[in-house]
C-alpha cells in the first residue's frame, strides 16, 4: 500500500513523528512549507491567530497530487488548539484524494483541543475517510510506547 505522510512542521516534533512513521511503515513524506516564515513572535501572534480563524497559509508545495497512493497521513503541531493554518491550507491543497482512507494527528505541549475534529471535517468535505487518529504531547513524542501507537494505526490502516 503506498502511503502519503504529509506533514508541517515548526518546532521539527511533527517533522520527526512523521520520520518515525515513515521509518516503519514506509511511504513518502511530503512536508508542507509556508511561503512567508513565521518568528517566534509572529507564529504565537500571528500564527495562532490565523489557526483559531481556520485560515490556511500560502504553502509550498501549493497544490498536493495524491492521487497515486491509498492511504493519506497528515500530521499537524497545534496552534491555540487547532490545526496549524500550513495544515488547513495542506488540506485544501490534496488533489486525487476522494474515497481515501487517512489518518492523522497532532502534536501538542499539552492538550490539542479541537484539531482533529477540524481535520476530520475538512478531510471529510474532500471525500477523505479519516480511520483513526492521534494526539501526542511533547513527552508523548519522547515516549517510544507512544509513539508506537501512531505507528500501529497506520499499520493497521495499512492493512486492505
Amino acid at each position: 500500500m503506498k502511503t502519503a505522510i504529509i506533514f508541517y512542521s515548526y518546532t521539527g516534533i511533527t517533522r520527526d513523528m512523521a520520520g518515525k512513521v515513515q521509518a516503519a511503515c514506509g511511504g513518502d513524506l511530503i512536508e508542507v512549507k509556508t511561503r512567508q516564515n513565521y518568528s517566534k513572535l509572529t507564529a504565537y501572534t500571528v500564527g495562532c491567530l490565523r489557526a483559531r480563524s481556520g485560515e490556511s497559509d500560502p504553502i509550498d508545495p501549493g497544490s498536493i497530487d495524491i492521487t497515486g497512493y491509498d492511504l493519506i497521513v497528515i500530521g499537524t503541531p497545534v496552534w491555540a488548539w487547532k490545526p496549524a493554518p500550513a495544515v488547513n491550507a495542506a488540506i485544501g491543497a490534496l488533489q486525487g484524494c476522494e474515497g481515501k482512507p487517512a489518518v492523522i494527528f497532532a502534536t501538542c505541549g499539552a492538550q490539542a483541543g479541537d484539531t482533529l475534529a477540524v481535520m476530520r471535517k475538512a478531510l471529510e468535505g474532500k471525500g477523505v475517510h479519516v480511520q483513526s487518529e492521534a494526539v501526542l504531547t511533547r513527552k508523548d513524542c519522547a515516549d517510544p510506547r507512544k509513539v508506537t501507537v501512531l505507528i500501529d494505526l497506520v499499520k493497521q490502516a495499512m492493512v486492505p
